[in-house]
C-alpha cells in the first residue's frame, strides 16, 4: 500500500515537455524495480508545469530516493537542461 508520495513540480518550456517526458519514460522502470519501497510513478502534464508523482511504502524511502545514485547521478542531470527554475520537491505522508 502507498504510504507516501514524492511530488516533483518542474517549470519546463512547452517545446521541451516532450523531451522531459522521454526522461520520465527512460527512468520509470529503473525506479520501480530498483528503488526500495517504490510503488508507482506518474507523469502529470499541465499547461503551467510538469509534475512527477512517485508513490512509496514510507516517507523514509521517499526521502532516501532523493539521495540515491539513480536520482542524483542520472535523473537530475538528464532533466537539468530543460528546467527553467529549480523544481519544487515535496513529500506527503498518507494517513
Amino acid at each position: 500500500m502507498t504510504k507516501a508520495f514524492l511530488e516533483i513540480t518542474m517549470k519546463i518550456a512547452p517545446e521541451n515537455k516532450s523531451l522531459a517526458g522521454e526522461v520520465y519514460a527512460k527512468y520509470k522502470q529503473p525506479f520501480l524495480s530498483g528503488i526500495l519501497g517504490a510503488k508507482s510513478k506518474d507523469l502529470l502534464l499541465r499547461a503551467e508545469d510538469v509534475q512527477v508523482l512517485h508513490g512509496f511504502d514510507s516517507k523514509a524511502n521517499a526521502e532516501s530516493y532523493l539521495k540515491s545514485d539513480l536520482f542524483q547521478k542520472e535523473v537530475v542531470p538528464a532533466l537539468t537542461p530543460y528546467l527553467m527554475e529549480n523544481p519544487d520537491i515535496r513529500i506527503y505522508e498518507c494517513a
